[in-house]
């Protein structure tokens, strides 16, 4: 499963909790590992004019102990629930299914979700179906962490009246801090969808050269992937040293030395990359930039480990720029999961703290084993060019490891003279 459960249920009860509950596609993904490719997109308007442009509402509660249940947001997704971990599935309002034929044959791994939809509705609601659940856990008068941020009022409302006796703390950030530490099937996943992104990025990038345009490299690096099993997130390229596109029609030349930042989807996970192609050689000032870069990329990775401060990782990457005349860049790190940017944040201390209604903790947070995490080191020159490096590691008990072997000791592109 995605979910760290000993991870959730330690801050359960260190924050007092009795149930989390999370309402959005992306943290109900991470609490049961349920995925509808629609659950992010359809909105009440699309099937009701005039409507309001609210999500489909649908719930995942983890209780404290006991089983976890699942509220789907809509009867005709359920079967997308058919290899959750979750046994206690609900549904509710009427599935609309004709029944007036008799099954010609009920796959026994399809037996519970045609028996589920053959059951009379008992919920009207979404949240009547979470407080349904809730009751049959006997935590209608529980302290409940929920996940506010996405939880429009009209439903916050509801479940409110539909408990009077509950008290439900915003747990928004306390999910986040729950996932920024990976179980091992996310590192698995984080794993492949690393691998997959490096073996066609560098393929799409082999394409590179003058006269082509960098599209060429974009369509081929989503066909690959497709290939792959994954999904397309990103190829972004700097255009002309000045910043980061992703749609133009770039035509290289052979005095480009660019940017060049991917990624994709893997099974929810996502993976996140970067490296410099080059038109040609790096030589003199660009190539000294280059590896400048490339040192503070590694002097980030190699000051990570368990108990070292965020800050500590983008300080040690500083160090090395600014102590080689390079000052108008940024240098920092992320972590990466379930999306393209998880706590932590590898940046300098900002003095604000993560803060919602179960935790309030400084936002410099400490490294912590089986954190999945970027390190990235960009810097673009106006009318000149501009350079990147980027690489993903594993936190370990003594320091870090590859995510997946990542080679940035030199550009993509023409190699000769570096």
């Amino acid at each position: 499963m995605l979910l760290h459960l000993e991870r959730a249920r330690a801050h359960m009860r260190r924050c007092g909790l009795d149930a989390l509950i999370a309402t959005s596609p992306l943290n109900i993904t991470y609490f049961t590992d349920y995925v509808c490719w629609i659950d992010p997109l359809m909105k009440a308007y699309m099937m009701s004019p005039g409507a309001p442009p609210l999500l489909a509402q649908g719930y995942a509660l983890l209780p404290l102990s006991g089983d976890p249940a699942f509220v789907v947001n809509g009867s005709l997704l359920a079967v997308n629930a058919i290899d959750t971990w979750v046994e206690d599935i609900r549904i509710f309002g009427r599935p609309g299914l004709d029944r007036s034929f008799p099954p010609v044959r009920i796959p026994e791994r399809s037996r519970r979700f045609y028996d589920l939809l053959a059951t009379p509705p008992r919920y009207a609601s979404a949240t009547e179906a979470l407080a349904g659940a809730l009751r049959d856990r006997r935590l209608e008068n529980g302290r409940l962490g929920i996940e506010m941020e996405t939880l429009p009022q009209i439903h916050r409302e509801a479940l409110e009246d539909a408990l009077p006796d509950a008290r439900f703390p915003d747990a928004s950030n306390l999910i986040r801090m729950i996932r920024m530490v990976k179980s091992p099937e996310e590192i698995e996943r984080l794993t492949e969808a690393a691998r997959i992104s490096e073996q066609a990025g560098m393929e799409a990038l082999s394409l590179a050269r003058p006269g082509v345009s960098i599209q060429t490299c974009v369509r081929h690096f989503r066909a690959r992937l497709g290939e792959m099993d994954a999904a397309m997130d990103h190829f972004a390229f700097g255009y002309d040293g000045l910043g980061i596109a992703t749609e133009p029609d770039f035509v290289l030349e052979d005095r480009h030395i660019e940017y060049v930042d991917w990624g994709c989807i893997y099974r929810s996970c996502f993976s996140d990359t970067g490296t410099t192609f080059a038109m040609r050689p790096l030589t003199g000032e660009m190539k000294r930039r280059f590896d400048v870069l490339r040192g503070s990329m590694d002097a980030g990775i190699a000051a990570i480990r368990p108990g070292v401060y965020a800050s500590a990782v983008q300080a040690a990457m500083w160090k090395v720029v600014s102590e080689n005349g390079l000052t108008d860049l940024f240098p920092h790190g992320h972590g990466v999961g379930l999306e393209v940017r998880d706590y932590p944040i590898l940046v300098p201390d900002n003095h604000l703290s993560i803060t919602d209604g179960c935790i309030d903790v400084p936002s410099d947070l400490p490294l912590e084993t089986d954190m999945v995490l970027n390190v990235e080191a960009p810097l673009f020159m106006p009318g000149v060019g501009s350079i990147h490096l980027e690489q993903s590691v594993v936190v370990t008990e003594t320091g870090s490891r590859p995510l997946t072997p990542q080679n940035r000791s030199r550009p993509m592109g023409t190699s000769e003279g570096l």
